[in-house]
């Protein structure tokens, strides 16, 4: 452990801060021993929206799946994305 940290620098904006730590040993500028762990219960994650072409076949067979579930269809194709996409 470092035992002077250096001054974390001033950003201009968030995307510049992120860049900054994606690059960045924060061990030069946090000391992570005195870190604890907290719970966020509130926090959303960040989404953006998407234009998804699909044939109008497959689209009924999704929302006649999403109405069996009583579930927006939209829900459901995240969730079937969601579930596909998870690392084994």
């Amino acid at each position: 452990m470092n035992t002077k940290l250096k001054p974390t620098p001033k950003f201009r904006n968030e995307a510049e801060e992120r860049r900054f730590w994606e690059t960045t040993d924060s061990s030069d500028y946090v000391d992570w021993s005195k870190s604890e762990r907290v719970r966020l219960p509130n926090l959303k994650p960040s989404t953006t929206s998407i234009s998804l072409r699909l044939p109008m076949t497959l689209l009924e067979r999704i929302k006649v799946a999403a109405n069996k579930r009583d579930v927006p269809y939209q829900s459901l194709i995240k969730t079937w994305l969601a579930e596909k996409t998870e690392p084994r």
